[in-house]
């Protein structure tokens, strides 16, 4: 199996010194978080507007339950992400403190 081979976005990238690289690591991480604020806001959306359906007779009990349940699934995954990137955070943080006692 031969090495892999990156678009070329990734092979145009200019050289990086350890600390640029920690700050676009932690710029990673801010971007997901963004990421999942919008995937957060949208299930949020999701609520309103199925309450609003049921209010005007639209839904039913059992619909609007199931919709809660599928926005409760997708906050776990988005609850499961954030542990993740925590976890990133972390080790970038450890990283920097290696790179400052160099």
């Amino acid at each position: 199996m031969g090495q892999p081979n990156f678009p070329d976005p990734f092979n145009g990238l200019p050289d990086l010194d350890k600390n640029q690289t920690l700050l676009f690591l932690l710029a990673t991480v801010g971007q997901e978080e963004l990421a999942l604020a919008h995937i957060m806001n949208a299930e949020g959306e999701k609520i309103q507007a199925a309450v609003a359906a049921f209010e005007d007779d639209c839904l039913t009990i059992e619909d609007l339950l199931a919709v809660n349940d599928n926005v409760n699934e997708t906050l776990k995954h988005v609850i499961k992400k954030e542990m993740l990137l925590q976890f990133k955070v972390e080790n970038v943080i450890e990283l920097f403190e290696v790179v400052e006692d160099c």
